[in-house]
């Protein structure tokens, strides 16, 4: 059997560390070719000593001299990089023919283009990619022949959902509607007046799954829904209208499809992303992924409801950047990606990442989607605004 070498770009995060654990599971199959991560460096120095990959890659170059020192007194043969474009270089070395995409937010992208570029076998779990720039994106896709794969657990199960060969057409494949599952976060039930006092702790505390502190706050404000939103269209080809959020307090059903038929065909599981992880990996196959099966009984019911988007302002907002298209999507995640930021900082209200979100987006027109430098472009002023709004305590 032929071990696939695989780049992870975020291997400190939550996926990043999932995905390691599922290669440590399959040692015939695997590799970990470059290891990739912002700043936590004694993290990523213990994954070197482990899976000993031919390159790591941090952003800072005085972390990245400390990584290389004590990986020479380990005896290691780790070539340690740092910056934006070892990442981009070393995302589409051909030693490596697959790309676990991980790197949260904006900084993921430029990596994870150029994977795509290079023809490589892309397992995107960095939902901004396809928000920021999916014209580009999915073009550069289809242009170099490269393999993508979602690892969402939403998409993952869409992706499960959909017959093989959806890509001819939704229509065509008799697909009616994408049913987008969200867990509601821990607010689903909380008075909207209480909202306001909402700590970073109790944003962050999410009822399911373990995940980082953004995209947990991001779940508290159904922005991350929203978001997948977004990335579910450009991945499935999908209209808004096509797409339904369903409220799913369980996290067990991950996402569905509905048919024309009057058939739902849905992926069930517990949540923990090695499954989506795996099945990504191993796809068209199945591995095992070290994920306690699903037991029925235990679980004894399922529950359902509309998501209140006077409550989820964010996931309206994400709905109408799609509807208008361009950099509006941009737009919107860097206003989030700052309002989030200064959320966690406790210079901003829980409710006031909505309420920035909205200002930036109605002061900054959308442009076309033309290039990656008009994307970075509307990135970087929209984060200007939203930092010159918080700095002027527009916003509590």
């Amino acid at each position: 059997m032929t071990v696939r070498n695989i780049t992870v770009l975020g291997s400190t995060g939550s996926i990043g560390v999932s995905t390691l654990d599922v290669i440590r599971r399959h040692p015939d199959r695997y590799r970990a070719f470059a290891l990739c991560a912002h700043s936590q460096i004694d993290k990523l120095f213990e994954q070197c000593v482990e899976f000993k990959p031919n390159f790591a890659v941090l952003r800072d170059a005085a972390l990245a001299a400390q990584l290389a020192k004590r990986c020479r007194t380990a005896g290691l043969q780790t070539e340690v990089r740092y910056g934006v474009e070892a990442l981009v270089e070393v995302s589409a070395l051909p030693e490596a023919d697959s790309v676990m995409a991980a790197i949260v937010g904006a900084a993921g992208l430029e990596p994870t283009l150029a994977a795509a570029r290079a023809g490589k076998r892309v397992m995107l779990a960095n939902k901004e990619v396809l928000v920021m720039a999916g014209e580009l994106f999915m073009h550069a896709v289809r242009e170099h022949g490269a393999r993508l794969l979602p690892v969402d657990s939403e998409h993952n199960a869409i992706f499960q959902s959909l017959p093989a060969d959806f890509s001819r057409g939704m229509a065509a494949c008799g697909v009616q509607k994408i049913l987008l599952t969200a867990s509601g976060g821990p607010f689903r039930n909380v008075a909207l007046s209480d909202l306001e006092q909402v700590t970073p702790e109790q944003a962050c505390a999410h009822p399911n799954w373990v995940m980082g502190r953004k995209i947990s706050v991001d779940s508290a404000t159904m922005m991350n829904k929203g978001l997948e939103v977004i990335e579910a269209s450009w991945l499935f080809d999908a209209p808004p209208e096509m797409i339904q959020v369903v409220v799913h307090p369980q996290s067990v059903i991950h996402s569905a499809v509905q048919y024309v038929d009057g058939s739902v065909l849905a992926q069930l599981g517990n949540p923990d992303m090695r499954t989506p992880i795996a099945y990504a990996m191993a796809w068209p196959e199945r591995i095992a992924a070290g994920v306690e099966p699903l037991d029925l009984f235990k679980i004894a019911r399922l529950d359902f409801q509309a998501p209140d988007f006077e409550r989820f302002r964010c996931l309206q907002l994400a709905y109408d950047v799609l509807r208008a298209g361009g950099t509006a999507p941009a737009i919107l995640n860097a206003a989030n990606e700052v309002a989030v930021a200064e959320f966690l900082e406790g210079r901003l209200s829980f409710l006031g990442i909505a309420r920035l979100n909205d200002q930036v987006l109605q002061s900054l027109p959308a442009g076309p989607e033309g290039s990656l430098a008009d994307v970075l472009a509307a990135d970087a002023e929209a984060r200007r605004l939203a930092t010159r709004l918080i700095r002027e305590r527009t916003f509590a």
